[in-house]
C-alpha cells in the first residue's frame, strides 16, 4: 500500500501514541483525518499536518458509523484509540465493561467493517491494529484488557484472510511497554530490573512498515518481551508462572492503580 496521497484515518490521535502515528503518516504523504475526544489537542496537530480533525467518543455506539460517514473515503484506517483495563474483573462496574468492550474491540470491528467494504470496491485499501503484547500473552490482573485484545487479533487474522482476495490488507501492532506516552506510561510504572521499553516513533515506523509491506503482525518490543510473548502462546502456565517469579502482579497492580481514573 501506498501512502502518498492515501486518506488516512488515525483513531485515540489525541494520546502520544496517535501523535507520532498521525506524524509519521503524514511524513509518508498521507492525508491525515484524526479523530479523537480532546478538540483541543486534534485541531492543533491536524493544522500543522495539513490534515482535518473531528471530535468522536468511540464509546457511543453510534459514534463510529457517523464517523465514517463523515470522513467519506478511507483508504488507510489506523484503529489506535483504546482505553486502559487493567485491574482485577470485580473492580469494574457493568458500566465501566461495557465501555471498554465498545472502545478497544467493538469500534475497530465496525470501523472496519464500514472502510474495509469500500475498500474491497475499490480492490485497494490498508487496515492497521494497534494492539498490545497482552493480546498475545495474558497476565493477572488485566482479564478484561487481555480479552479486548485477544480478541481483536484474532478478529485481524481472520480478517486479512477474508480481505486478501480483494486487495486490501489487514495488519496488527503489538506494542510492549512504551515509554514517554500512553497507557503504561501515564501510569507511572516502575518495571522490574532489565525489562525495556519502546517509543512512540518506534510503534509509529513499526505501523508505516507494516502497512508497506503488508506485514500480517509486528511486536514493539525489545527481544525478551518479544520471547515472553511467544512463550504465552505456547506454554501460558509456564508463561503465568515466570511472571509470577518477575514481579509481573506488582507491575499489573500499579497499572490498575494508574489507570482508575482514566477509565
Amino acid at each position: 500500500m501506498e501512502l502518498g496521497g492515501a486518506t488516512v484515518l488515525v483513531t485515540g490521535a489525541t494520546g502520544g501514541i496517535g501523535r507520532a502515528l498521525a506524524i509519521a503518516l503524514a511524513d509518508r504523504g498521507g492525508q491525515i483525518v484524526l479523530t479523537g475526544r480532546r478538540a483541543d489537542v486534534l485541531e492543533p496537530l491536524a493544522e500543522r499536518l495539513g490534515g482535518r480533525a473531528i471530535v468522536a467518543d468511540l464509546a457511543d455506539r453510534a459514534a463510529a458509523e457517523l464517523l465514517l460517514d463523515e470522513v467519506g473515503r478511507v483508504d488507510v484506517l489506523v484503529a489506535n484509540a483504546a482505553l486502559p483495563a487493567s485491574g482485577l474483573l470485580d473492580e469494574y462496574s457493568m458500566t465501566e465493561i461495557d465501555r471498554v468492550l465498545d472502545v478497544n474491540l467493538r469500534a475497530p470491528i465496525v470501523m472496519a467493517k464500514l472502510a474495509g467494504a469500500q475498500m474491497a470496491e475499490r480492490g485497494r485499501g490498508h487496515l492497521v491494529f494497534v494492539s498490545s503484547l497482552a493480546g498475545k500473552t495474558a497476565s493477572g490482573h488485566a482479564s478484561l484488557y487481555n480479552a479486548t485484545k485477544f480478541g481483536m487479533r484474532g478478529f485481524a487474522l481472520a480478517l486479512r484472510e477474508d480481505m486478501r482476495p480483494h486487495g486490501v490488507g489487514v495488519s496488527t501492532v503489538f506494542p510492549g511497554f512504551i515509554r514517554d506516552a500512553g497507557m503504561f506510561a501515564d501510569a507511572g510504572v516502575t518495571l522490574p530490573k532489565g525489562v525495556g521499553t519502546r517509543t512512540p516513533r518506534d510503534v509509529a515506523r513499526a505501523t508505516v512498515r507494516a502497512i508497506e509491506r503488508n506485514i500480517a503482525e509486528v511486536d514493539v518490543a525489545p527481544l525478551g518481551l518479544r520471547l515472553g510473548a511467544r512463550l504465552g502462546g505456547v506454554a501460558p502456565g509456564l508463561s503465568a508462572a515466570v511472571q509470577r517469579r518477575a514481579g509481573g502482579h506488582r507491575v499489573a497492580r500499579g497499572l490498575a492503580d494508574g489507570q482508575r481514573d482514566k477509565r
